[in-house]
């Protein structure tokens, strides 16, 4: 890595000379000393500095090593910091910075963030009517701090304070300059010269680590803030973040009657695809959007996406460590206890089974027994249940590899001794046209001439129910359609778990149709909000339709989403200590938005009545509220927003409010302490 340190003169010499230009200005600089940016504590903390002294300002040829492919030859001292010469420059921590930026930040915002802090330190000389700075512009610095501000975050670094776009910058109505418009120029004019056949969104169609996979969310996020955000649902087994992508118009926040989808891949380790897949997904969404790219624009403005790109961080190293071509069906398909996420969740669908001919059993919120806490749960698996529960989800999708086909629940066989029963939910029609809506849209999955990889779909257009392909316990999709109102149905992509690098490409284009079909397929059906007398919305009432034996509830403002295929329906809402209502509907064949129907439940008195716990023995000591009783999973943390991290983890730097000095440094500290010069603890977080 290139040192940053170009020093001409030794420090001793170097204040000689300084001492001296003080004594032989003496007086006469008072009225041109520049302005002082620092007050005394900041100083102290070494976040900037004020200079001894002021020279009258002038302009010079530049001369800086990391700062010469700027778009101008010409600089000025004093400089926008009051940096007195190129050797004040070249000597301090800022210029520093500048050199090892790219090693640093890997690259990422590389040059931007170097032209930009150049800019400040070396900024463009305006002679007329006498030499003075030209101060950049604050919309670029605004940019590219929105833009980069995660690469910072991804090593722990704070954002520089010569950076701060109010402090150092201009507006263009001050005649700013724009530091980065010759990169931009260039950047378009490669833009220009692609192929038509190329996508518009610029799309790296390669293998990503866990590493990188969290650095394209944050940067994706951070690229898209005002429409995208990331979180963590939890951590996996060996402590990697389950982090997730949102994309929607308000981020961070459920609007009243907009849907909610999720997407998730990589629940198995060695299926690779679905992982990639959503990666280019969440990037796609973003930069289609500010392209101006309406159906997308749309979708977002529309919709709650959230994408899940890996449950099981754990498992894909493992996968990827044994590499594609000797990757076999097994390695890395559980997590690192050694269990298959696909067969650890709560086996609801026996106990819907075992209780389904009992009138008043409700086969909709089905609560988890505590005999499930018993056995080992994995905190893939928990944080995924905590996640569902806390967001509405209408619909969903779980991405996964080894055939071509779409299945859809019951996974699990409404006969315990056969492995291929039909098993149809009781919205068997609404989960055939999920799946439908999926397959249809893929470029080759519904051609029943299609190749497939050992299973027969003989006559079913690449669409299957999963207890008739083959049944098994604890799956996620049942568990969703048991426990919450989502609908998820599992995607299988293809028959190579871990395709070649080069197969990337062409999968995108099969399958990004039937993705964003997927999605926008949410709209359909009918929604509404289930308000009491007073206006307020009613949280947890149910909406039934009839003849079909699973309801839907409210979110917390009384809002509701129920999906339908065309046709006409009896739709009743209810909620304990309400009156039902009940209204007639009729759903057009073609619907390209869900129907409006709104309730008002009144208020009635009703008599207290004592639970008959015989009819209920799978679940008598059981609520739907009643969550993981024992806090089997308390000390994961789970990674949520506001969750304190135990001591030691990743990312403590000591206790807050600990001297900055005595706090333990993050691992680039090296590169300035050993400078020669204070050390710049403005880099340092939590400061």
């Amino acid at each position: 890595m290139r040192s940053g340190c170009h020093i001409t003169m030794d420090t001793t010499e170097y204040k000689m000379v300084l001492a001296v230009l003080i004594l032989l200005n003496g007086l006469s600089i008072g009225c041109c000393a520049p302005q002082s940016f620092c007050e005394p504590e900041e100083e102290a903390l070494g976040k900037c500095h004020n200079s001894p002294a002021a020279e009258k300002p002038v302009c010079i040829d530049m001369n800086l090593a990391y700062c010469n492919d700027l778009d101008y030859s010409r600089t000025i001292f004093p400089n926008i910091l009051g940096h007195q010469s190129r050797q004040e420059v070249e000597s301090g921590p800022e210029y520093l910075l500048l050199s090892v930026i790219h090693g640093l930040l890997n690259g990422e915002c590389s040059p931007d963030i170097r032209l930009l802090g150049c800019s400040v330190l070396a900024p463009l000389c305006k002679n007329q009517p006498s030499p003075s700075p030209v101060k950049p512009c604050r919309s670029t610095c605004e940019a590219v701090k929105k833009g980069c501000g995660h690469a910072f975050e991804g090593i722990d670094m704070a954002w520089p304070y010569f950076l701060d776009c109010d402090r150092f910058f201009a507006g263009d109505e001050e005649g700013c300059y724009d530091p980065l418009a010759r990169l931009r120029a260039k950047q378009e004019v490669s833009l220009s010269i692609l192929s038509p056949d190329e996508p518009s969104t610029i799309i790296q169609f390669t293998y990503h680590s866990n590493a990188q996979m969290y650095s394209v969310l944050k940067r994706t996020a951070a690229k898209c803030s005002h429409i995208s955000r990331t979180y963590s649902i939890g951590r996996s087994v060996e402590g990697k973040d389950l982090l997730a992508i949102e994309f929607t118009d308000t981020p961070g926040v459920h609007e009243l009657l907009e849907p909610e989808v999720k997407l998730v891949g990589n629940m198995h380790g060695n299926e690779v695809l679905g992982r990639q897949l959503l990666l280019y997904l969440a990037q796609y969404l973003c930069s289609e959007y500010l392209l101006g790219n309406r159906r997308i624009q749309t979708l977002v403005n529309t919709t709650r996406i959230h994408i899940l790109a890996s449950m099981n961080p754990d498992g894909y190293d493992l996968a990827a460590a044994e590499g594609h071509e000797l990757n076999g069906w097994t390695v890395g398909r559980t997590n690192g206890q050694n269990l298959d996420l696909n067969r650890n969740f709560p086996d609801l669908t026996s106990i819907l089974y075992r209780n389904r001919r009992i009138r008043q059993f409700r086969t909709d919120h089905i609560p988890i027994p505590d005999s499930y806490w018993f056995g080992k749960v994995a905190p893939e698996t928990y944080a995924v249940m905590k996640w569902i529960r806390s967001v509405p989800f209408v619909q969903s999708a779980s991405l996964h590899g080894g055939e071509l086909v779409i299945s859809y629940p019951f996974d699990f066989s409404r006969h315990i001794h056969e492995e291929r029963m039909f098993s149809p939910t009781p919205d068997e029609q609404v989960f055939k046209q999920l799946a439908r809506t999926y397959a249809d849209a893929h470029a080759s999955m519904a051609d029943n001439n299609t190749e497939r990889c050992g299973a027969s779909f003989i006559r079913s257009g690449g669409i299957i129910n999963g207890a008739q392909w083959y049944s098994f316990p604890g799956g996620m999709s049942d568990f969703n359609y048991l426990h919450t109102n989502c609908l998820e149905i599992t995607v299988e992509l293809g028959c190579d778990k871990f395709p070649a690098e080069v197969e990337l490409y062409p999968e995108w284009l099969r399958n990004k149709e039937a993705l964003l079909s997927f999605m926008e397929s949410v709209h359909r059906g009918i929604k509404g909000v289930v308000k009491d007398e007073e206006g307020y919305g009613i949280k947890g009432a149910s909406i039934s339709v009839r003849g079909i034996r699973k309801d839907v509830t409210t979110a917390e403002d009384g809002d509701y989403w129920r999906l339908l295929n065309s046709g006409t329906y009896i739709v009743t809402a209810s909620a304990k200590g309400y009156s039902k209502v009940s209204k007639r509907i009729r759903l057009p064949a073609h619907m390209d938005k869900a129907g409006r129907v709104d309730f008002l439940l009144k208020k009635v008195q009703v008599r207290p009545v004592e639970p008959d716990y015989h009819l209920f023995p799978s679940s008598s000591l059981d609520t739907y509220d009643r969550f993981d009783p024992y806090n089997q999973f308390q000390h994961y943390g789970n990674g949520e927003p506001g969750e304190p991290r135990e001591p030691g983890e990743p990312g403590m730097e000591g206790e807050p409010g600990m001297d900055p000095e005595r706090r333990e440094k993050p691992w680039w500290w090296n590169y300035f302490s050993q400078a020669g010069f204070s050390a710049p603890t403005w880099l340092l977080r939590n400061v």
